[in-house]
């Protein structure tokens, strides 16, 4: 098993927080989870964790509608971020979704980085280019997940590949990658980043 694997197998659920104000103690490691609604977040945190109902899952898109929190130890955290963009979510809730990922985003100094999660299947769409943008300004890392590519025989999971990285070559802050959290396609190089970014020593971890 992949070492940062075996860590993540103790994730836990910690808490739910309706607004960032109401969030854990700003210290230690975050990693947050983004996506528009029916992304994939919820099997992404499952598939990660080696759980198969830490995060819940849903097939009605806009489920998650709080800032739900994970231990991973005592200092790191994964953060599943509510998803944005569903039509059938009423305008006030998805401005009052989009307020607390804001709030969150902006302020919380324990950030180290941003998994966005986008369908390899569909191009960016406006919140998608939203937190390319945002993370480029911030100079905050993002890395996306190309997810559900199980869907696309090999050589279109790949030209989307292409695709969607064309425009970001020469961004730094930014990295993409296939991922189906149904195959396992990508979890690997998920979890090498996942460890980098919480700083996680696997050289002390490992028996």
């Amino acid at each position: 098993m992949h070492p940062i694997a075996r860590i993540l197998q103790q994730t836990q659920f910690l808490t739910s927080a309706p607004t960032p104000q109401l969030a854990p103690p700003d210290v230690g490691y975050e990693i947050a989870f983004a996506g528009r609604s029916n992304a994939g977040k919820s099997s992404a945190l499952n598939r990660l964790t080696s759980q198969k109902s830490l995060a819940r899952t849903s097939k009605t898109p806009g489920r998650t509608q709080l800032l739900n929190f994970f231990s991973v130890d005592d200092e790191r955290r994964l953060v599943d971020l509510p998803g944005y963009g569903y039509a059938k979510v009423g305008q006030q809730m998805r401005q009052s979704w989009q307020k607390n990922i804001d709030g969150y985003l902006a302020k919380r100094e324990c950030l180290r980085g941003i998994i966005l999660l986008t369908d390899v299947r569909h191009p960016f769409k406006e919140f998608d280019e939203m937190m390319v943008d945002w993370a480029t300004q911030t100079q905050m890392p993002l890395h996306i997940l190309l997810t559900k590519a199980d869907k696309l025989s090999y050589g279109a999971a790949k030209s989307a590949l292409h695709k969607a990285q064309a425009p970001l070559l020469n961004n730094p802050f930014i990295t993409l990658q296939l991922f189906s959290a149904t195959s396992g396609l990508g979890t690997d190089d998920a979890w090498d980043l996942i460890g980098n970014w919480l700083d996680i020593d696997t050289a002390v971890t490992e028996d």
